[in-house]
């Protein structure tokens, strides 16, 4: 399938130049008509029925196989979830935190991971430790500052596989194993690779793994997942409890948990969205294979990046080719970066700002075109001149 075809199943595409997939990605036509056909299906069925309640555990099924697919994993261990952040705090919360016992968390994560650390420290009196990523972006070795900041008290790295405000891809096997040597269990945040990075999840060694289907998928909002490997199962309790993660018999009394991870989905959701990601995920697949669009998004956004590097008083942060889709640079004529995005999305431009580092950061997908970041460097360069 040629890129022009490929987006041209993609309405948001249409009007304006778009660089915001790591925020959330369009949605392509072929799943808004999946979710369609999947919301008339239960109301022609039930909704609540037989009928409708054995499609909507063949859906869960179908769904949890497509996503264990991409990640190399037995389906098993997925459950799904809302988003990202529904898939960390699962993680979080579930191990048995005793006070004194040591969390690591990356200075690059996002706030609302901090916060759910923060609000445990306060309830479980452990200790939080700061990791210094950051300064490993253009020199430095990160799994050496992740060993260097391990304790013997430390149970838990967080992580994200790429840094949602530089667009570093951490080496995560790696940090894997030197944490598993000191007994540390690592919990990423998977919500800017899932969809960029060729994964193999047990090659890696990683505990638990949370994403989302609608940034770099391209699927619907409300629909993510989290991994949870057969090691780590034994010791992650279910938090958020409801029937969909339980098993009682004939006079519905409780008798454990679901086999796997499904133990930790809950109740209710929006059954529809499944085959919704599902055809977003299958579509990705028709224009190449995960390697194929993982080597076009690191080609495009080697591109931004060079044209940005030409302009003057423009800063990349990274001071070499970005290894995903994520680009970030600085202005350093005293323009504020909200007022670049701002006038940006004006012109039909969509980036965004990010608040630490102070930066904006634009977002290259496999099917975003040459004249795309042409249009971006150009409305870049544009109010420069007038100052």
């Amino acid at each position: 399938m040629t890129k022009d075809t490929h987006r041209q199943q993609f309405p948001a595409l249409a009007n304006k130049a778009y660089f915001n997939y790591g925020g959330q990605g369009p949605l392509p036509e072929p799943a808004l008509e999946a979710i369609y056909e999947a919301y008339k299906r239960v109301q022609l069925g039930g909704p609540f029925s037989g009928e409708v309640g054995a499609w909507v555990v063949q859906e869960a099924m179908l769904t949890r196989r497509a996503i264990a697919s991409e990640l190399a994993v037995p389906a098993e261990t997925i459950a799904l979830t809302e988003d990202v952040t529904v898939g960390c705090n699962i993680a979080l919360w579930g191990i048995d935190w005793k006070a004194g016992d040591r969390l690591l968390l990356s200075d690059c994560e996002h706030p609302g991971i901090v916060a759910s650390v923060m609000e445990l420290q306060r309830r479980f009196k452990i200790e939080v430790a700061i990791c210094p990523l950051a300064a490993t972006l253009n020199e430095g070795y990160p799994v050496a500052a992740i060993a260097d900041s391990l304790q013997p008290n430390t149970r838990l790295l967080v992580i994200s596989h790429i840094l949602w405000n530089t667009g570093q891809v951490l080496p995560l096997t790696e940090i894997v194993n030197v944490c598993h040597q000191a007994g540390v269990k690592v919990l990423v945040d998977a919500a800017q690779s899932v969809g960029v990075l060729p994964l193999d999840l047990i090659e890696s060694g990683v505990d638990f793994y949370a994403f989302t289907g609608h940034k770099w998928w391209c699927g619907p909002e409300g629909l993510g997942g989290l991994y949870v490997s057969a090691a780590a199962l034994a010791d992650l309790h279910p938090v958020f409890i409801g029937w969909r993660g339980i098993v009682t018999d004939s006079s519905a009394k409780v008798l454990g948990w679901k086999a796997g991870s499904q133990r930790y989905e809950i109740a209710t959701s929006a059954y529809p969205l499944y085959a919704g990601l599902r055809s977003a995920i299958a579509l990705q697949h028709e224009w190449g294979t995960i390697a194929k669009r993982y080597a076009e998004i690191c080609r495009l956004s080697k591109y931004l990046w060079e044209r940005l590097s030409e302009l003057p008083d423009v800063e990349c942060l990274r001071t070499s080719a970005p290894e995903a889709g994520l680009v970030s640079f600085r202005l350093m004529n005293g323009m504020p970066h909200k007022q670049l995005v701002d006038l940006l999305e004006k012109q039909g431009i969509m980036v965004r700002t990010i608040l630490s580092p102070d930066c904006v950061r634009a977002c290259v997908h496999y099917f975003t075109t040459e004249a795309e970041i042409d249009r971006l460097v150009e409305g870049v360069l544009s109010p420069m001149e007038k100052i």
